[in-house]
């Protein structure tokens, strides 16, 4: 009962300095605040976070009591509040000969410096406040972590937060933001580790199970994330994004049917989800079922008709079912829309190439390789017309100079080993060959087609047999 009659008692406190704060700018007046009312007018806003109101207060607060360290100390957390570190820099180093063992000047400083880049000098200051109050250890510690986290200083945090968790073991939250922070570093190791233990003592953390879903799908253990994925929406049904994120798991591992009803589970919570029906369309076109495909792709359009995907979804399902002239404006209005994406330049080039237009494909073929060099589909394609079109001699000085750009990838190099075969240059071929089976020899296999076997030297049949290629 005294804590209830003390809490009510602050909790009035503060409704009353705050009112009448807001009522002298309101009336454009001026009343004298004590110390106390001044800090709590501060924290109020700043917990509100209402730096603006805040930065009010503490300026007025800074007026009628200059040598308030306390006043002092809050107007410079209000100026880090508004990301202006250097002017809180400035009055934390007037307060440091003032107070010098005052741990919240430290922590303070150290936030500054961290916010201007200057890590080290940031851990300086926070080592340093743990020096000067022993019996406190544990918030300034707790003050140091938020800070860190705040500034996604995640490795910088660990060691501290690895103290924090021994000191206090009972607080189980503690172990949740340590594995957090191993998350962002990618230390998915730590970052399961840390989980699994806070889910020892928290096993109906829904977050706690969707975070470990996503690292199990980025370590591409799909078993487990859609495991995870589950037990969060067992607690959480309405943790949406654990069931979208399974959906694109099954249909990133071509279990099309299975993500089929989970789409659509999570299409019944979020019906304007055009990313997702453009993956539900993606998922009917594969398993066959293209007039289902082209319903969802069209209504993905409705909803978001500047969103590229299901636009090419449309242009797959045409160019699929020999309809070239619907895939080629399917494929303009997506390229109009997203133009950095190589597969729809790529496929825009071959729609080009089944009308019988050359020069077309062969221009989408070469924006869809400055986009992507490793596009190996798009080097066969373009080698195989090269070669079935009679081209070779007018693309070889485009290769040359496509190869200073590109430099080393495997696909030009397979193309360019296979044209000076043709033209009859063996020992450039061989120099290319040579250079793409040492990047990807399993590559060849795709090329094979392109290569003219009766114009082997013995150099090119030995490097193929060495690399176990002469089957």
């Amino acid at each position: 009962m005294e804590d209830d009659k003390f809490g009510f008692s602050y909790e009035e406190e503060v409704k009353q300095a705050v009112q009448k704060f807001e009522k002298m700018k309101k009336n454009n007046e001026s009343y004298f605040f004590d110390v106390i009312e001044f800090e709590t007018i501060i924290d109020y806003y700043i917990e509100s976070n209402n730096s603006s109101k805040a930065f009010e207060a503490a300026t007025l607060a800074t007026e009628q009591h200059p040598n308030s360290v306390s006043i002092q100390l809050r107007k410079a957390r209000v100026l880090l509040d508004k990301g202006r570190a250097v002017e809180a820099l400035r009055i934390l180093k007037k307060l440091e000969s003032i107070e010098p063992g005052n741990h919240e000047l430290y922590i303070a400083k150290g936030t500054a410096l961290g916010m201007l880049g200057d890590i080290q000098g940031a851990k300086r200051m926070f080592d340093f406040s743990l020096t000067l109050d022993s019996e406190d250890v544990e918030n300034i510690l707790f003050a140091i972590t938020s800070v860190l986290q705040n500034l996604n200083y995640y490795e910088h945090m660990i060691p501290y937060m690895i103290r924090l968790v021994e000191m206090e073991p009972e607080f189980k939250a503690h172990l949740y933001d340590l594995a957090y922070a191993y998350e962002k570093i990618e230390d998915f190791e730590n970052s399961i580790k840390y989980y699994l233990m806070y889910l020892e003592e928290e096993p109906f953390s829904d977050s706690a199970w969707y975070n470990l879903g996503i690292i199990y799908n980025k370590l591409e253990q799909y078993e487990k994330a859609m495991e995870a994925y589950d037990y969060a929406l067992a607690i959480n049904s309405q943790n949406t994004f654990a069931l979208f994120n399974k959906g694109n798991i099954l249909s990133n591992i071509e279990r099309y049917a299975e993500a089929i009803p989970v789409y659509h589970e999570y299409l019944e919570n979020e019906p304007d989800s055009f990313e997702a029906m453009t993956y539900l369309a993606e998922c009917y076109e594969k398993t066959g079922e293209i007039t289902m495909a082209r319903k969802y792709y069209q209504e993905a359009i409705e909803i978001a008709p500047d969103f590229a995907d299901p636009w090419f979804g449309l242009g797959i399902i045409a160019l699929n079912t020999g309809n070239t002239e619907d895939s080629l404006i399917f494929f303009r209005k997506a390229v109009r829309l997203d133009d950095e994406n190589p597969e729809i330049w790529y496929l825009l080039g071959k729609a080009h190439y089944n009308k019988g237009e050359k020069k077309a494909a062969m221009r989408c073929f070469r924006e869809a390789l400055k986009l992507d060099a490793y596009y190996d589909e798009v080097w066969i394609d373009l080698g195989k017309i090269i070669i079935k079109e009679d081209l070779i001699m007018k693309a070889l000085p485009y290769l040359r100079h496509a190869y200073k750009i590109t430099g080393d990838v495997p696909g030009i190099n397979f193309l360019l080993a296979s044209f000076y075969l043709h033209t009859g240059n063996s020992e450039k071929a061989f120099r290319h060959l040579s250079l793409a089976v040492d990047m990807d020899k399993k590559l060849f296999k795709e090329f094979e087609d392109i290569f003219p076997h009766e114009l082997y030297s013995r150099k090119i049949k030995k490097l193929l047999k060495e690399s176990s290629l002469n089957e």
